[in-house]
């Protein structure tokens, strides 16, 4: 069975377009996705790359939410936008996801937080959403939570931020076959056409 690698970050709007649809994939086509959460936060500024925020990028912003609007519904899925965007608690959302790709749950962490981020609005790592995802998966909130922001998770999550770049990672999604780089949600078939 061949392995990609599924690089991204909760923060990233596309990714919601892969997420939603990449188990579904996986066992379409036999693959393996290896689930990495990084910050591309970090490796934007770092590049100088300033995200859709800005009033002078208005145009653009507007032409990404209607983009993953009609993406959605190429899938087979509902995408209500636009969605809270930035995230406030971009790096927690994260390395709630590195500690549960850790202990087994993480998936299912982050699939339920881009649902409920693009089907009802609710933005990710805040309250009350955190807290009723938590609940939804069985967590202890407090010890998650701490857990999350020890120093050995924040360890790992800068550790994986650094194994993206210097795996030519530039933003989210990306998928990585045989240092084969694919970025966007709309590559993730042309990284399947290329293992073929």
């Amino acid at each position: 069975m061949s392995e990609i690698d599924f690089w991204f970050s909760i923060g990233s709007t596309y990714t919601y377009l892969s997420v939603n649809r990449i188990l579904e994939v996986a066992k379409t086509e036999n693959l393996k996705f290896n689930w990495k959460p990084f910050s591309v936060r970090k490796i934007m500024m770092d590049m100088d790359n300033i995200p859709f925020t800005p009033p002078s990028k208005k145009i653009k912003s507007d032409y990404m939410w209607r983009d993953i609007e009609r993406r959605a519904k190429f899938y087979g899925f509902e995408a209500k936008v636009p969605a809270p965007y930035p995230l406030k608690e971009f790096d927690l959302a994260n390395q709630i996801a590195i500690l549960g790709m850790n202990e087994g749950w993480g998936i299912d962490y982050v699939i339920l937080t881009y649902k409920r981020w693009f089907q009802k609005g609710k933005e990710p790592a805040t309250e009350p959403n955190l807290s009723e995802i938590f609940l939804e998966l069985k967590l202890n909130k407090e010890e998650t939570i701490n857990k999350a922001k020890s120093s050995e998770i924040e360890k790992q999550y800068m550790q994986n931020t650094e194994h993206a770049h210097k795996s030519g990672v530039f933003g989210s999604p990306t998928f990585i076959y045989k240092n084969e780089v694919f970025w966007g949600d709309d590559r993730l078939e042309d990284c399947i056409k290329w293992i073929k």
